[in-house]
């Protein structure tokens, strides 16, 4: 097997896809689940965290600010995702050529 079919094997193994992504932000957006898979970690985590505080203290009516802003952040996210996985995708590719 040729260097280059075997970097492009690799390749299609480790790339993201888009309708997989937005299928996470859809379901699983406000836990960041969109952003782990774009390899967005540490975003991600500052999401999910706002995400648990804001259900933790939901009760006291303070949670639903939290929970708002990660409402605005996911409807962002609708825009930048595209973008995120293209970013992804092609630094993929350049560690693999």
């Amino acid at each position: 097997m040729s260097d280059v079919s075997r970097q492009m094997m690799m390749y299609d193994a480790q790339k993201k896809s888009i309708v997989l992504a937005f299928l996470l932000w859809f379901f699983l957006g406000y836990l960041g689940a969109h952003r782990f898979y774009a390899g967005k970690t540490v975003t991600a985590i500052v999401q999910l965290m706002l995400s648990l505080i804001g259900g933790g203290l939901a009760f006291a009516g303070v949670g639903f600010v939290f929970i708002g802003l990660v409402g605005i952040w996911l409807f962002v996210d609708l825009f930048l995702l595209p973008g995120m996985i293209r970013r992804y995708n092609l630094s993929l590719a350049g560690r693999l050529g």
